[in-house]
């Protein structure tokens, strides 16, 4: 069995590994799990709830003498002193920019995995701690713009004035930029967001957004993901979107950029002038800080106001500002990485190189640095279709023709239409006024339900359940008559109309259910409606 320390952060970082729900499910996987000592005061984690959830409390020392270290920031050097040879190290380790830190663990002859590492395929998004920690930082983000604003974000016309709706630009979409993006649209602004990868315009525009696309003319494609995150922009792209920076600036209240390559600095998107267009009052908050920032005049975490009013945010610490969510989410990351390499939850941790996710989280093993890991790709967008090798003798086959042609709609409508006229010429009274009324109907419903948008199906599944009310109450009326066949429609309206009470109310059931806790406290649970994994919806972006 093996030892799992989790550690305290430095000053400055808020967050910790894991929190007591983590706790547990490490304590199930066969580990042994102990806690220095106030490392989750910060997370309003007490080291009662730690104790409780079944790990030992114990000193600084002892805790990073575990076999496997748990930590969010990376090490510095008197902690990495602290490793007992032969550990595990895992935290965020950013080992595509810190050469010196990946020299310094494999100096120590330790086996180093990198949570930021995580590749971008669809069964390691569990483990994706930049989406999870970036999910936090768009909401974050906007969060400090509305304070540092200082005024309403919708609009509203009241008896002393008309009030306008803020005006939110977001560069880059993201899991951080849609995060921003959702947040901003549900407090009521115009939001607007730019991003390189043309398959995100469908995200943007499903939370309130308005995508604004960069045309360029013959550099669509090369635009499109290979991988989930962006890439490199052309020199005529960059071009065009400085010029749509330009003009949003000198237009909207508050620019949230999240804007980030990996492997390379932040690409610079508002320069001195844009920032200097802006009007007074005006917040940029800039998420790329960190990296150089996308914004002229930004400084990593600090707030600056330019001569002309605008305030600049460059704050780094997003998710540590709200600590407690980070760091559940984060020690569900680990938990799901922990649950890979345990195969046997025998409390043994095994790496497997053969495996892309273990192959490209380890940046050091055994103390020989194994980083950059083999590429893997995963595109976002729709393969395109292979270029013909030559010319072929083969004929490509003939578009299957349509059945329903319009010379055969065109037979069908007067077939339809000659027997309603026979129908109703030669039906005797009433049944000719009855049946006009059910035709009438059915068409009218049909055009009427069609036109309905999806987001009100629902209470028009309640209406629809008062409707077969009625007719579950006239058949029942009916159901009486001493005509046998009259029994019978009267005895299969009821059933139908039935089904469809019970089977509306059903559906309304589970729909409500998934906007419900189940503590009772409110919609969404722990992470409001669509949580961590509505994110995940927009996971093909940069790594912010």
């Amino acid at each position: 069995m093996s030892t799992v320390g989790i550690v305290a952060e430095r000053p400055g970082e808020a967050r910790v590994s894991s929190s007591p729900s983590s706790v547990k499910k490490l304590v199930s996987l066969g580990y042994d799990v102990v806690v220095e000592r106030g490392a989750g005061v910060r997370a309003a984690f007490t080291d009662e709830a730690f104790a409780a959830a079944g790990a030992r409390i114990v000193g600084r020392d002892e805790a990073w003498a575990a076999d496997i270290v748990l930590k969010v920031a990376p090490p510095v050097e008197d902690e990495i002193a602290l490793l007992a040879d032969g550990a595990t190290l895992i935290a965020i380790l950013s080992p595509g920019l810190r050469p010196d830190l990946l020299a310094a663990l494999s100096q120590r002859g330790i086996t180093a995995l990198a949570l930021d590492a995580v590749p971008r395929i669809s069964r390691a998004q569990s483990m994706d701690v930049l989406s999870s920690m970036a999910n936090i930082s768009g909401y974050r983000a906007v969060v400090e713009a509305a304070h540092e604003f200082g005024r309403f974000f919708t609009g509203q016309v009241t008896a002393a004035g008309k009030v306008p709706p803020a005006k939110v630009l977001v560069a880059g979409a993201g899991v951080a930029g849609l995060a921003a993006i959702g947040a901003a649209s549900s407090m009521g602004a115009i939001v607007r967001a730019t991003d390189p990868r043309p398959e995100v315009a469908d995200q943007v525009r499903s939370i309130g957004g308005e995508y604004l696309a960069v045309e360029v003319a013959g550099d669509e494609k090369s635009m499109q993901s290979a991988d989930g995150y962006a890439k490199q922009t052309s020199d005529a792209y960059d071009r065009r979107a400085a010029e749509i920076y330009s003009e949003q600036a000198r237009e909207v209240d508050i620019v949230i950029t999240t804007a980030l390559i990996p492997g390379r600095p932040a690409p610079k998107l508002l320069t001195a002038e844009d920032v200097a267009s802006m009007r007074p009052g005006s917040v940029i908050v800039d998420m790329a800080a960190a990296q150089g920032g996308n914004v002229a005049g930004s400084v990593a975490g600090e707030r600056v106001v330019t001569d002309g009013g605008v305030i600049i945010l460059g704050y780094t610490d997003l998710p540590s500002r709200l600590p407690t969510q980070s760091s559940q989410l984060y020690g569900n990351n680990l938990v799901s990485l922990l649950t890979l390499l345990t195969p046997h939850k025998d409390g043994r941790l095994t790496l497997d190189f053969d495996d892309v996710v273990q192959r490209s989280v380890t940046v050091v093993r055994d103390g020989r640095t194994t980083w950059p890991p083999p590429p893997v790709q995963v595109s976002a967008a729709p393969a395109a279709a292979a270029p013909a090798a030559g010319p072929s003798t083969v004929a490509a086959p003939a578009p299957k023709e349509p059945w329903l042609t319009p010379t055969r709609k065109a037979v069908l409508t007067a077939v339809g239409l000659a027997a309603l006229f026979l129908l109703t010429a030669f039906s005797p009274d009433p049944i000719p006024r009855h049946f006009t009324v059910l035709v009438l109907a059915t068409v009218i419903g049909f055009y009427v339900i069609g036109n309905v948008h999806h987001a009100l199906h629902t209470p028009l599944m309640s209406v629809t359940n008062a409707i077969s009310g009625i007719i579950v109450v006239g058949a029942i009326v009916q159901i009486t008559t001493p005509d046998l066949t009259v029994q019978v429609l009267a005895a299969v309206a009821v059933l139908v109309a039935s089904i469809n009470i019970f089977g509306g109310f059903a559906v309304t059931r589970r729909m409500l259910a998934m906007f419900s806790r189940s503590d009772g406290g409110g919609p969404g649970g722990s992470g409001g409606p669509g949580g961590p994994k509505s994110s995940a919806a927009g996971r093909g972006g940069a790594r912010r």
